[in-house]
């Protein structure tokens, strides 16, 4: 009897608590404009975007720079030189009221311009080539800063995007890929995995980290900076473009053919010239896409947008004779490519070149293993029987 235990009665079940709808939405909304601010930080701190669009950039504009001066060679003196009409007395009393400089008046010999051409082609080949990114970059900007400031009267809107193009580059990792500063660094990873990897004392690991993840952020705002130029760029000019009566009317493009400045080849001229409803309807495609350009950007739209572009440069290219103009606007739209378009390439390539080697030469179906007989016509090839002693 000591050993039992008086039965307890069974303790009821606690009532559920009532939600709180009203403190649950307000947490939410706390909790979402916190975890977008943690979002945008591991993107801008975690890794480099778009190193493939920045390797593009760097080839694109140091590829078309490196041309024009190449071009524009035969009439350095003139653009540029001692013979120029704006001589640099006048550039520099401009450089006075607007800030601007440039390394070609520090002397008016003429072996020293010839000396700093030089240089400039020299800087624009191996910043496109990619050997030593970083002061290679630093120094493409100024060459660019320098030539453009000497003859600023006779610049056009390419001359401005790649300008821009360059000074915004320095802030970017442009060297990661397709790049002699790539190749270098594989080639020292290979050689590092061989060897024993010395140990680093705390101080340098944390000091090489803050080191990346500045390199990292400054890369990814840089990024951000030249996409919102080239939205700005055709935004502004899809508005501009809506204010005039031309665009409105349809007839932009046909006083646009018709003049002679802009008439490398007349007679294409005069036969695009010829389809006033075409030139209407590219007239009207042309400033709906201007204008919608930073809105199509965050879906597969842009594709599409990209490819019309592309097209509407190449024609400004031939039928107006602007190809830098056109060529900085192409490079500067591969910044909105993503990286896997750009890993996808060679791939595509490989594979176009082993389609083309798997080829059958002409005369022979494919899977044929056998010769054909080489015996003259009007004498039969004799046959023997395989013999057990053959």
């Amino acid at each position: 009897m000591g050993n039992e235990q008086i039965p307890q009665p069974p303790t009821a079940a606690a009532p559920p608590r009532p939600v709180d709808h009203g403190t649950s939405l307000v947490g939410t909304a706390r909790r979402w404009p916190l975890d977008r601010i943690a979002v945008l930080w591991a993107l801008l701190t975690g890794r480099p975007v778009s190193l493939y669009a920045a390797s593009v950039l760097r080839i694109g504009y140091g590829l078309l720079y490196l041309i024009f001066l190449l071009r524009e060679f035969p009439h350095r003196a003139e653009i540029w030189g001692p013979d120029s009409p704006w001589t640099p007395a006048l550039a520099a009393q401009l450089f006075d009221q607007t800030g601007w400089n440039s390394i070609l008046i520090l002397s008016d010999s003429r072996a020293y311009f010839e000396l700093c051409y030089v240089l400039a082609l020299v800087t624009s080949a191996l910043f496109t080539l990619g050997w030593r990114t970083r002061v290679m970059s630093v120094l493409f900007a100024v060459v660019v800063t320098s030539f453009h400031a000497r003859a600023i009267f006779m610049t056009d809107g390419g001359d401005n995007l790649a300008l821009l193009m360059s000074l915004y580059l320095v802030l970017t990792a442009c060297g990661r890929r397709w790049s002699l500063d790539a190749r270098r660094e594989r080639l020292r990873a290979a050689r590092a995995g061989k060897a024993t990897d010395p140990a680093k004392s705390l101080y340098a690991q944390q000091l090489r980290d803050a080191r990346i993840t500045l390199t990292t952020v400054v890369h990814n705002c840089a990024m951000f900076v030249i996409a919102a130029q080239v939205c700005f760029l055709y935004g502004s000019a899809g508005l501009y473009k809506v204010q005039g009566p031309t665009w409105g009317g349809g007839t932009a493009l046909h006083y646009a053919l018709n003049l002679e400045l802009f008439q490398p080849w007349p007679a294409l001229s005069h036969f695009v010239d010829a389809y006033p409803m075409v030139i209407a309807i590219v007239g009207y495609v042309t400033v709906l896409l201007q204008v919608a350009f930073p809105f199509v950007l965050f879906g597969r739209l842009k594709y599409p947008v990209l490819a019309v572009l592309l097209g509407m440069h190449i024609g400004i290219a031939v039928l107006m004779g602007l190809p830098l103009f056109s060529g900085a606007m192409i490079v500067a739209d591969a910044v909105f490519l993503p990286d896997r378009f750009y890993t996808f390439l060679p791939h595509l390539w490989r594979r176009a070149t082993q389609r083309g080697m798997r080829r059958p030469a002409p005369g022979r179906t494919a899977g044929s293993g056998s010769l054909p007989s080489q015996g003259r016509p009007e004498v039969p090839v004799p046959k023997y029987r395989a013999t057990p002693g053959r």
